[in-house]
């Protein structure tokens, strides 16, 4: 008797922290480009994101090789040159949903305040951010803007025409209760 409740003493707090927690398996982020020679749009659908209901944590981590573009040239050129995706396979952002009341059915609109990582570049980002919950599902989106110099992407003067200085990113993020 005395192990089982010891055992339960143990088991308990493991069993809360994995049914407070949700997770995106299949988020999806997109950025935009728009000069007057060419746009470029890319998207990734294969996002991982985690959030602990707890304490609103949230962590988002996506390999940079899975962004498709409407061009092979510009997928290649955007792995090899720009975010050089084989020395920085990932881009992660790790923060923190401000005021976030996870009981709340409906939407909100909260400020999510975290550190943004590519290419070897952290920075801190305040993003607004739309959050939908219905019953047991969360679903998180919003846009926010990027500056190529922030993150030491560098781009050879002949093409500085072809790519923005400010690059729209959109995410959306379909959670569901986390089961390991």
């Amino acid at each position: 008797m005395i192990r089982t409740i010891i055992f339960l003493f143990f088991l308990l707090p493991q069993i809360q922290a994995v049914e407070n927690k949700v997770i995106a398996r299949q988020g999806q982020v997109s950025f935009f480009s728009y000069t007057s020679v060419e746009n470029i749009k890319a998207e990734n659908n294969q996002v991982l994101s985690i959030i602990n209901l707890d304490n609103s944590d949230i962590a988002v981590s996506m390999l940079m090789n899975a962004f498709i573009f409407e061009k092979a040239l510009m997928r290649e050129h955007f792995n090899e040159s720009y975010v050089e995706s084989d020395i920085y396979p990932k881009a992660s952002f790790s923060g923190k949903i401000i005021d976030f009341d996870p009981t709340i059915e409906g939407e909100q609109t909260k400020m999510v305040k975290g550190v943004f990582s590519m290419h070897g570049v952290s920075k801190e980002l305040e993003i607004k951010t739309k959050i939908e919950k219905i019953n047991a599902r969360y679903v998180l989106s919003g846009t926010f803007e990027a500056q190529v110099k922030d993150y030491e992407i560098k781009i050879p003067p002949l093409l500085a025409g072809n790519i923005a200085k400010t690059i729209s990113v959109n995410f959306r993020f379909e959670y569901e209760p986390y089961e390991s």
